[in-house]
């Protein structure tokens, strides 16, 4: 038996001379430096008293050595279970019992609000900080720069992330060797990545984007990464003359937009830019090609998949679409309440399966029944459609779909008219409670800067695209859209927000224009 991830990732450092971090402050770390750190973040997860299969939770800010835990992770055999730096001290609590953690590795200024949570939980608490200055750091530091790798099956677990929990208690996904390593191996394929490649890296590393698909490609191909604390514009565009790639999040691109240093000279060396975790506008698509010459390749992927489809690198990347499966995994659309496939060109459910799937919800098996079929297929959640040439759109979330007078209403096929609206920048598309229609269309827009979106227009024109029940009763304007740290607009905080605006009273109202 073997280890696969660490043999793969970690195990070809070890002889690397050459940068694989390029850091912000201008200094950078050598493979076998990162290997090192590796060796002793193994050394003192087992001397924390981690034995194999035990969870170490880490809640700290992107650092060289926040990195180094996860090598050092999959090393010692621990399972990696990385949160949400946002994460209050009661959330925090919910995931240290849910998981049973044996370490939980945070920031020191956290640490003593985090002290009698940890304790109540039975889980030893250590801290990491950016210049080394935490408990965990000495502890490490006094390890040696070797460690003997642990035996893992492929089905051993490697990682378990939480999910957003926006339906209820946040699931625990458990994610194998065999479910990351697979996926890096497409993603190097389908992507052209190699041992030249630099990747700009300014996303977070408690999630799958950040850390299993920008991560685990680098370092899958001996390419090196750019490894900066956050998204910052200045910074990036200081780096993204030697970067040949960058992965990010809508916002990212959006931002980078709205500057006038963002030139096709600036990103004549990049390859590659790959945008996911969110939907990405059609007028992002069209404005970022305009600029840069570049068509961003858009692609889909949940926690519990890693990456399902991809735009292709050679080929037309399309806008509204989030492309083919990816090798080896196969998607299909079903009826949602029967399970049934359904017709082509119709709106279905969006199944996946494959080696990328992951194992099932952490000691939810009641919820891992009702997600993951008996056959292997993972059901998502996503509603999508497959265009004629096999492209998939994805059209929303089950849990977003607009039942409204008996009508079945796709958010998405309204938001993306709204979004061609003149004046408006971008649109979310949510149902609230009425009392004549049961639930009743509510669009929510962010107009462009210095512009107001002309509501009669716009009410005139989706009388001439959209059919009656699809139109909304109700229109807010609001200067930015509620979004998590990976730019996924929370609809949930918008239906919490404008739940009760369509009151008896008000029955029939066109709602408030604000």
């Amino acid at each position: 038996m073997t280890n696969p991830l660490h043999e793969a990732l970690i195990a070809p450092l070890r002889t690397r001379a050459d940068p694989l971090l390029h850091l912000s402050d201008g200094a950078s770390l050598s493979g076998f430096e990162f290997f090192a750190m590796c060796a002793r973040a193994a050394g003192a997860l087992r001397a924390a008293g981690l034995e194999p299969g035990d969870r170490v939770v880490v809640q700290a800010a992107k650092c060289p050595g926040t990195l180094a835990i996860y090598g050092g992770a999959l090393a010692a055999g621990v399972v990696f279970l990385p949160l949400n730096t946002a994460y209050t001290p009661d959330e925090v609590a919910y995931f240290l019992q849910d998981s049973e953690a044996g370490l939980m590795i945070a920031e020191p200024a956290h640490a003593p609000a985090l002290a009698p949570i940890v304790a109540d939980c039975g889980t030893r608490l250590e801290t990491l900080s950016s210049d080394g200055s935490g408990s965990f750091d000495a502890l490490a530091a006094a390890q040696p720069d070797t460690f003997a790798p642990v035996a893992r099956d492929p089905d051993d677990l490697a990682a378990i992330l939480y999910t957003s929990g926006t339906t209820g208690r946040s699931k625990g996904a458990m994610l194998s060797q065999r479910n990351l390593l697979s996926n890096a191996e497409v993603l190097v394929q389908e992507w052209r990545f190699s041992d030249s490649d630099v990747l700009l890296h300014a996303l977070p590393v408690f999630h799958t984007h950040g850390l299993f698909v920008a991560t685990n490609v680098t370092l899958l191909v001996g390419g090196s990464m750019i490894f900066l604390p956050k998204f910052d514009a200045d910074q990036v565009f200081e780096e993204l003359p030697r970067a040949t790639a960058m992965m990010g999040v809508p916002t990212f691109y959006t931002r980078l937009l709205e500057d006038p240093r963002l030139t096709r000279k600036m990103v004549e060396h990049v390859r590659l830019f790959v945008s996911g975790s969110a939907p990405l506008l059609a007028e992002t698509h069209t404005a970022w090609e305009a600029r840069t010459g570049h068509r961003i390749l858009e692609r889909y992927g949940m926690t519990e998949t890693n990456m399902i489809t991809s735009n292709p690198y050679e080929g037309e990347r399309r806008a509204g679409t989030v492309g083919f499966p990816l090798p080896g995994i196969e998607v299909r659309l079903t009826d949602p309440a029967t399970g049934a496939e359904v017709p082509a060109g119709e709106t279905g459910m969006i199944e996946v399966r494959g080696p990328n799937v992951f194992r099932g919800y952490w000691r939810m098996p009641e919820k891992t029944a009702e997600e993951l079929r008996e056959n292997g297929f993972f059901i998502t959640g996503d509603l999508g459609r497959f265009q004629p040439d096999g492209y998939l759109e994805i059209v929303g979330r089950q849990k977003d779909l607009i039942i409204t007078g008996g009508f079945n209403v796709y958010p998405r096929e309204i938001e993306d008219v709204l979004d061609a609206q003149p004046g408006v920048l971008e649109s979310a598309v949510i149902g609230v409670p009425h009392p004549d229609f049961g639930e009743a269309v509510l669009a929510v827009l962010v107009p462009q800067a210095g512009a107001t979106p002309d509501l009669n227009m716009i009410e005139a024109d989706l009388r001439q695209r959209l059919a009656g029940f699809k139109r909304p009763k109700g229109f807010e304007i609001v200067p930015e859209l509620p979004r998590n740290a990976m730019g996924k607009v929370q609809k949930a905080e918008l239906r919490r927000q404008y739940g009760q605006m369509f009151k008896p009273a008000a029955a029939g109202s066109l709602g408030r224009r604000a």
